[in-house]
């Protein structure tokens, strides 16, 4: 071996260690979530769902993916298999507001509004997860949303202190399924490192609004 690839080899070696390391992490988020996803059917009866956001227009347009997940959640409620729904996603600026109209959805497919709860920074599956715990004193819960992401989101659930299952809210074929599969390896990566690693904070905290309550408190809008 010259000198040169004496130099290399090591380098070469600590890569492919962190790549191994990695993976390993990668492979162990998504088993320890999946382990915990359930059919429909099967859910058992918890405290609350907990619905994850994604784009909504202006107007009261869901996206495919967020029109099915509220959709799941309000089937979930009507089965009695929870009492409340939690709507968590990004109402940052004021002219975005995606937990309003997941209410307003979720409303007209018959759920009283007292029984929805709405978590308007929900910016990230981890802050949506720390603020149920901690904002809403989830105990026990549903994740509700689609296939792809329920490992990730049923995992950082339970890391965090919820009795968490998942229930996915695939309903239909989605644009842009491959994408999202590939997106969630270093979403796993970088949950798993926030909660275990940096044991992060979410954006925002604020006074504690118990699920058990009314959901009208949490909102802002008509």
């Amino acid at each position: 071996m010259t000198f040169r690839h004496q130099k290399v080899a090591p380098w070469l070696l600590i890569a492919a260690g962190l790549t191994v390391g990695l993976f390993a992490v990668d492979c162990f988020v998504q088993k320890k979530g999946t382990a915990y996803i359930v059919a429909q059917s099967s859910c058992p009866n918890l405290q609350a769902a907990v619905v994850l956001g994604a784009y909504a227009s202006p107007d009261g347009w869901l996206c495919p993916m967020l029109a099915d997940r509220v959709t799941t959640a309000v089937e979930l409620y009507k089965d009695q298999r929870v009492q409340k729904i939690i709507m968590s996603g990004d109402h940052g600026q004021t002219d975005y507001d995606e937990v309003n109209q997941m209410r307003r959805f979720a409303e007209k497919l018959g759920v009283p509004p007292e029984d929805i709860f709405m978590d308007h920074a929900g910016f990230s599956t981890f802050d949506s997860m720390y603020r149920a715990k901690q904002v809403f004193l989830v105990d026990s819960a549903v994740v509700v949303t689609q296939s792809y992401h329920l490992p990730r989101a049923v995992y950082s659930a339970r890391a965090l202190g919820i009795e968490a299952i998942g229930v996915s809210a695939d309903r239909q074929l989605y644009a842009g399924s491959g994408f999202y599969n590939l997106r969630e390896i270093p979403a796993r990566l970088k949950i798993f490192a926030q909660i275990h690693l940096l044991h992060a904070k979410p954006r925002f905290l604020g006074e504690a609004i118990p699920v058990s309550g009314d959901g009208r408190q949490t909102r802002d809008g008509l």
